[in-house]
């Protein structure tokens, strides 16, 4: 889907667990020099998730957007990690810089970058999100979004993303 064309709209039929690594962060730190989403990637791509045996799909990557103050000015939690299929709660543990997520069986609109380098990609199609959700009648759920990578054959400098945004009912 090339970026300008409509929109599409997802349905998520079943809840799916995340597990990763985590950092919280707001978008105002993102824009300056203090932001902690690089050092979370490179942490991501140093370590990758923790207990990979229990991970189910693990060639897609999940970077989700959780536990939101109140919109898009205030404090989220950011987890890379993939799909987990351990046990409630045996997840890796917050304290030690992991979280866990739970994408909600909901209404997603989905965004898609255009090709070209992830970290530049990925900035320009939140800001066309931003855009839109503040000229649209559809109103941002702010309970988990997340940013969809398939790992195989991924290439930093040539990506495809698709961005998911949870929507109000």
């Amino acid at each position: 889907m090339n970026h300008e064309q409509e929109l599409q709209e997802f349905k998520l039929e079943r809840e799916i667990r995340v597990a990763g690594i985590s950092v919280r962060t707001t978008n105002a730190e993102e824009g300056g020099p203090e932001g902690r989403l690089p050092g979370l990637w490179d942490r991501y791509f140093r370590e990758g998730a923790p207990h990979p045996d229990k991970h189910q799909n693990p060639h897609l990557l999940y970077a989700v957007y959780t536990d939101y103050e109140s919109d898009a000015s205030g404090a989220y939690t950011v987890i890379l990690g993939h799909e987990w299929q351990g046990q409630p709660n045996d997840g890796p543990q917050e304290a030690n810089g992991y979280g866990e997520a739970r994408l909600a069986a909901a209404r997603y609109k989905v965004f898609e970058t255009r090709r070209g380098p992830v970290y530049q990609v990925v900035g320009e199609a939140w800001g066309r999100i931003w855009n839109y959700f503040q000229n649209s009648a559809e109103q941002r759920a702010y309970t988990a979004d997340y940013e969809l990578y398939d790992l195989r054959n991924f290439d930093p400098e040539n990506a495809v993303v698709s961005i998911y945004i949870a929507l109000k009912s």
